[in-house]
């Protein structure tokens, strides 16, 4: 799909929650390869490799405190980190997911808060902000405002850790077509063949850790060899 210019980008953004929304079912066969994202062996057992290199990047950040998880998902992060925090405030625009993540979690560590993230802002500061597959569904025009937030969501030597999607054709389903890295939004399709406009932005790591360095923090984006791209560092901005 080709990519659209900035100002008609909010108009995806209400069709991508309803598309979350209505993937609440099915969007783990994505992450643990089945049905239409079962690849094959060898490009499965790939994934799930590139899987714990980030649960060991996750472990080596050590996460600790009160941690807010945004976009929350159905709950494959939230999980994770519950042995790490004191406290998780895990945010998502979506109640369908929420409810798949709370089943899953089952911890009383873990507030959930359903809210669009372009219009919520939090009420507290943390220790840590967390998000999983989020950022490449931040218009570009709205990435320095999501970033304030997240600023603005930390405590004075809080951290961030985030992981996101590689442009990567065999990452998605196998009826699913990657056009071009440089699209910003992309069609998504769910099993029962309905169809959704969504914003997708892809980085290389390079590429990203200099977009955050010129807004002022120090983040340190690395690569998995297929993938998926991870960032952390300090809360604390450079200027």
């Amino acid at each position: 799909m080709k990519t659209v210019n900035n100002k008609n980008h909010d108009r995806f953004l209400a069709e991508q929650i309803e598309y979350y929304r209505a993937r609440s079912n099915e969007y783990d066969e994505w992450f643990f390869r089945q049905g239409r994202y079962d690849h094959g062996l060898e490009l499965n057992k790939s994934w799930f490799g590139e899987i714990e290199t980030l649960r060991r990047a996750v472990n080596s950040f050590k996460p600790s405190g009160e941690i807010l998880e945004l976009a929350c998902g159905t709950g494959i992060w939230t999980q994770f980190l519950v042995q790490y925090a004191d406290e998780i405030t895990a945010v998502d625009a979506s109640p369908e997911v929420i409810n798949v993540n709370r089943a899953r979690t089952k911890s009383p560590k873990v507030q959930y808060i359903e809210a669009d993230l372009f219009n919520w802002q939090p009420d507290k500061k943390y220790d840590v902000v967390f998000f999983a597959f989020w950022l490449s569904h931040v218009p570009p025009e709205r990435f320095a405002s999501f970033w304030s937030s997240v600023e603005k969501a930390l405590k004075p030597q809080g951290r961030v850790f985030f992981i996101d999607s590689r442009f990567e054709q065999t990452s998605t389903a196998r009826n699913h077509i990657l056009e071009n890295p440089r699209d910003t939004v992309i069609k998504r399709r769910l099993n029962d063949g309905r169809e959704f406009n969504i914003v997708k932005v892809f980085y290389e790591n390079k590429e990203l850790e200099d977009k955050l360095r010129d807004a002022g923090w120090k983040i340190k984006v690395e690569n998995t060899p297929q993938y998926f791209l991870y960032g952390y560092g300090g809360g604390i901005k450079t200027v």
